[in-house]
């Protein structure tokens, strides 16, 4: 059975057609020969799946015979042997014969959860500079896993975009255990400076009133108006804020992105400042 979701690969085309193909949906990898009794088995369940998937996953056939240089490059020893690949990676894999509802499974395994879909427009719309879509797309994601730490940290940083720093804080407040979570510190930081600097005086310092005044220019909107300032704070005294200074400038750059076209300058004039 061929369509285009199911397709025989071979040595030549198995770079473009698996690897390159994975990054933007999931393939299953079917490893088999024609005397392969179990094969003949599980092969059609795999078509059979890739037809009501339509699209979901792309299923590659693969004849190890025919291609036994590929195969071992695969550390394939026996079939059938099934692999899924992700992003150019073999992520699960499985050898022999399984029920339906285990191959099921295992394809379900391979596909992204709808909070991902969520997420991925989430991070589409910020990078476009649409913090309010990002928003409603990060919550969306949190209404079908609440805990997702991409989605919490992707919807404070849409908050912040939006002025919106007291409800972008609670979103990382009691932030769930994850990779993600010394990043979600150094946002809430950052919000605490923003919020503690638009509701206090303007300190006699020199520093502090200038520190002071950059951060009030981040609740305005002004951000680089506001990297000018540290920057400068930067240059005059390198341990500023016990040396958290560095870590609040590195923030709003990453607030910003690299869609903005001057990020990249902003950080190349901190790297000069600090080394």
């Amino acid at each position: 059975m061929m369509s285009e979701h199911i397709l025989d690969v071979n040595e030549l085309d198995f770079h473009y057609q698996v690897l390159e193909y994975s990054f933007q949906n999931p393939v299953v990898i079917d490893f088999w020969a024609n005397w392969c009794q179990p094969c003949k088995m599980l092969t059609p369940i795999l078509e059979k799946l890739a037809m009501e998937g339509n699209g979901a996953f792309r299923l590659a056939k693969i004849n190890v015979d025919q291609n036994t240089n590929l195969a071992i490059r695969m550390g394939v020893h026996s079939i059938p042997h099934v692999k899924g690949i992700k992003n150019g990676q073999v992520v699960n894999e499985f050898v022999g014969l399984l029920p339906e509802a285990k191959i099921r499974e295992f394809i379900q395994s391979l596909l992204p959860r709808p909070s991902e879909l969520w997420i991925e427009k989430g991070n589409h719309f910020y990078q476009e500079g649409d913090w309010e879509e990002a928003a409603n797309a990060f919550q969306q994601a949190l209404q079908l896993d609440h805990q997702n730490p991409l989605a919490r940290i992707g919807l404070a940083k849409s908050l912040v975009r939006l002025q919106n720093f007291v409800e972008a804080h609670s979103w990382l407040e009691d932030f769930p255990p994850s990779k993600e979570y010394s990043a979600a510190e150094r946002l809430k930081f950052l919000i605490q400076e923003i919020l503690k600097a638009q509701n206090s005086p303007l300190p006699n310092d020199e520093l502090d009133a200038a520190y002071q005044h950059s951060l009030r220019l981040i609740h305005k909107g002004n951000y680089f108006a506001a990297l000018d300032g540290l920057l400068d704070i930067l240059r005059t005294n390198k341990s500023y804020n016990k040396g958290k200074l560095k870590e609040i400038i590195v923030e709003i750059l990453d607030l910003l992105g690299d869609s903005e076209p001057e990020t990249r300058a902003y950080r190349q004039e901190l790297a000069s400042i600090l080394w």
